[in-house]
């Protein structure tokens, strides 16, 4: 499975898709997305940071940075 970092905190987290398990048949959950954001940027962010983001208005890159 591959790997990318999350902008949040830059921990490398496994994501799905591509043939990098293919032969080994290894099954782990992709424990991140990209997330497009209120301000129309991309980030990729693991599950823990999407928690820690403000749930009572919308998201911006400045939350990202703050994480």
């Amino acid at each position: 499975m591959a790997s990318r970092a999350c902008d949040g905190c830059d921990t490398s987290v496994s994501i799905a898709g591509g043939i990098a398990n293919i032969w080994s048949q290894e099954s782990r959950p992709t424990e991140g997305i990209v997330l497009e954001l209120g301000d129309d940027t991309e980030h990729f962010l693991c599950y823990d940071c999407i928690d820690q983001l403000p749930d009572d208005r919308e998201v911006t890159a400045a939350d990202v940075a703050a994480l």
